[in-house]
């Protein structure tokens, strides 16, 4: 097996985390720090991350969070700002987030142990949809939705192309639905900020086809059998 994949399953991290760690020299094997991201681990050998014995997990565990605004999408932090970690409760098993939603954003997050699931569901080629509300102020034209639609250009990077919608127009603000498959750092408020729009208010309603509820802000959830059945139904 993979070590970046047989780390992943051990329900510490991703598998792209995973990587980072082992060419960052955070994993041993068999006692000796291993860089080489093709080595296969074979069922004798020993792997240590940070000097801990990891072995993959037999068991895991997945769970819906609702993100509120003011929270940072990682397990900790150096600046000693709040973090998902603060939300996760009696929840006594290890898990990390399916993909992030930025520190003034909020609503649906996927957190779990299952390190391949977590790959799939966040690698650009699968393109899980991911459904959006956005806000902001004053009226948007059907000129500059048409310009998100068939994707911007910042810094010289074309962003793919997504569905925009205007919800209503009510008290000089615009409530618009996004619908993209992408996961770039910040992406629609800089799709915004591309046309001239600052976003004042972004939630995520709904990844994969499963959709955030009647979830309360910062309460969090496990999956339903069905809907852990269908998030593993689009990755294969």
């Amino acid at each position: 097996m993979r070590i970046n994949k047989f780390i992943a399953l051990s329900g510490v991290c991703s598998r792209r985390k995973a990587e980072e760690f082992i060419l960052d020299k955070m994993v041993k094997v068999n006692g000796q720090i291993v860089t080489n991201l093709a080595i296969d681990i074979k069922p004798s050998d020993v792997v240590l991350l940070n000097d801990q014995v990891i072995k993959p997990t037999s068991q895991n565990v997945y769970y819906m969070l609702n993100k509120p605004k003011g929270y940072i999408t990682t397990m900790n932090d150096d600046r000693n700002r709040k973090t998902i970690t603060d939300l996760l409760g009696d929840i006594d098993k290890r898990v990390f987030p399916i993909g992030r939603l930025d520190y003034d954003s909020e609503g649906l997050l996927f957190l779990t142990n299952d390190g391949e699931l977590t790959y799939k569901l966040t690698h650009p080629r699968f393109e899980i949809p991911k459904k959006y509300i956005v806000k902001i102020e004053g009226e948007i034209k059907e000129s500059e939705l048409a310009v998100l639609r068939a994707g911007v250009v910042i810094d010289k990077v074309r962003y793919n192309k997504c569905k925009a919608k205007l919800i209503n127009f009510e008290n000089n603000i615009s409530k618009i639905e996004i619908i993209l498959s992408e996961g770039k750092n910040r992406e629609i408020r800089k799709m915004f900020e591309a046309i001239g729009k600052e976003v004042i208010f972004l939630k995520r309603i709904e990844m994969a086809g499963i959709r955030l509820g009647g979830l309360k802000r910062g309460e969090i959830r496990p999956l339903k059998d069905y809907e852990i059945e269908h998030l593993k139904s689009l990755t294969k």
